[in-house]
């Protein structure tokens, strides 16, 4: 069932012409939500990994805090038509409570007794599970807060809230391991996911167009999950987009990940040095995010997104041959903004290019593409890199990223993809 049927209760947004994102305090409480739900999640992630090593074995711990992903991965795609049939706004702030009170319900159990790891393994389960279904929901909301003209600025928002979150949020769950042990800082993720809890509530929602509401009742969740599927692929934008977002995904991040700590370790930098590395990406890529926020728009947004993945893709390939730690940083800092800038307008024309019916398909596809399979780029980094070494490697990695940015040059839907203005 649509949300166009079960909120009627809803207070709705105007149709008057829109509110500029950053000042629009609807759009605002979704951000704050956002905000503290992610920032949440990386207290929760330290907690468990900290949690796990004090636990059992080194190869114990990896395990349990790896195992959240194999539900999320799997079970993604059932949840984007979750969120499709039953609305994105009642399932966001159904799958975050659910986190919410899990969190501390383990919270409490770790206060009063040690239960050891299978309670941890069960936790990441649950949490990857729901988050399954929670991701899709938060990718469909931005159409429905504000006005098309204004999901591009809603993105850089997004994109300014994970920057944050993890600037903030390893900090934090650092914090809290240090006053109470594992249980405080799951204790301290719980009370950031609850704070998004009535922020959520909070927000109102746009209607779905009464087509696509009744299509929705009319169809079953099976029909609903191969419709969307089909729905990507023969779209002329959103199929071509995934393609390139997938290719530029796995070509990001084996490099951006255990690749820079081989190569931290190669040329002597050390941990503090892979730091700074890493903080100049996250600085190149907030600056993306900011420029969106400000500018709201740009223009030729499919060329602009195709376009600064190439680039992007050599100063990755670049960053192999750094001859020091500045340049290094650098190097990171221009990866961060053409990345940055490519990743967010790619976001924005998944918003504006698909139909409102479809967004937590469409968002749950993106989802697995990022988190199914740019991941299985890692691992086989790590051994390319043992076999040939950092420059090899990196260099065939940018080749696949910058792929996908010639990929969605070719396709002509993407490259005459506009944002709404």
């Amino acid at each position: 069932m649509s949300e166009a049927t079960t909120s009627a209760a809803d207070v709705r947004i105007p149709t008057a012409a829109s509110v500029p994102a950053h000042r629009d305090a609807n759009v605002l409480r979704w951000v704050g939500a956002y905000t503290a739900s992610m920032v949440g999640d990386m207290v929760f992630f330290l907690a468990l990994s900290w949690a796990a090593v004090q636990n059992g074995t080194p190869a114990q711990a990896g395990l349990v805090t790896a195992v959240s992903a194999v539900p999320r991965a799997l079970l993604m795609l059932g949840g984007g038509v979750v969120a499709d049939r039953l609305g994105p706004r009642r399932v966001v702030i159904g799958s975050d409570t659910v986190r919410c009170v899990t969190v501390l319900a383990v919270a409490a159990v770790l206060f009063a007794a040690d239960p050891g790891l299978w309670l941890l393994a069960l936790l990441a389960v649950v949490f990857g599970t729901v988050d399954a279904v929670f991701m899709p929901a938060v990718g469909a909301l931005p159409a429905r807060i504000t006005h098309k003209d204004q999901l591009a600025r809603v993105q850089g928002m997004r994109g300014l809230a994970i920057r944050f979150a993890a600037v903030v949020g390893a900090p934090l769950g650092g914090l809290g391991v240090a006053v109470g042990g594992a249980a405080a800082a799951f204790a301290l993720a719980g009370l950031l996911i609850a704070v998004s809890v009535p922020l959520l509530i909070s927000v109102r929602m746009r209607d779905l167009p009464a087509d696509d509401a009744s299509a929705a009742r009319e169809t079953t969740a099976w029909r609903d999950l191969v419709g969307g599927l089909r729905y990507v692929r023969r779209h002329r934008v959103l199929g071509p987009l995934m393609v390139a977002i997938a290719l530029g995904d796995l070509g990001f991040v084996g490099p951006l990940n255990v690749g820079l700590t081989l190569l931290a370790d190669e040329r002597g930098w050390g941990a503090s040095g892979m730091g700074w590395v890493l903080a100049g990406f996250g600085t190149g890529a907030g600056v993306a995010a900011l420029l969106l926020t400000v500018r709201g728009r740009l223009p030729r947004a499919g060329c602009v997104a195709a376009g600064s993945i190439i680039p992007g893709a050599a100063a990755i390939a670049a960053l192999a041959h750094a001859p020091g730690l500045p340049a290094a940083v650098g190097t990171a800092v221009l990866v961060g903004l053409l990345t940055g800038l490519s990743g967010a307008m790619c976001g924005a024309l998944l918003q504006t290019q698909s139909d409102p019916a479809y967004l937590g398909r469409v968002t749950a596809v993106g989802g697995i593409v990022s988190l199914g399979i740019a991941p299985l780029s890692m691992p086989l980094s790590a051994a390319a890199i043992g076999v040939w070494g950092t420059g090899p490697v990196f260099a065939v990695s940018a080749a696949v990223c910058g792929l996908g940015g010639v990929v969605a040059l070719c396709a002509p839907g993407v490259r005459r993809a506009e944002l709404p203005e």
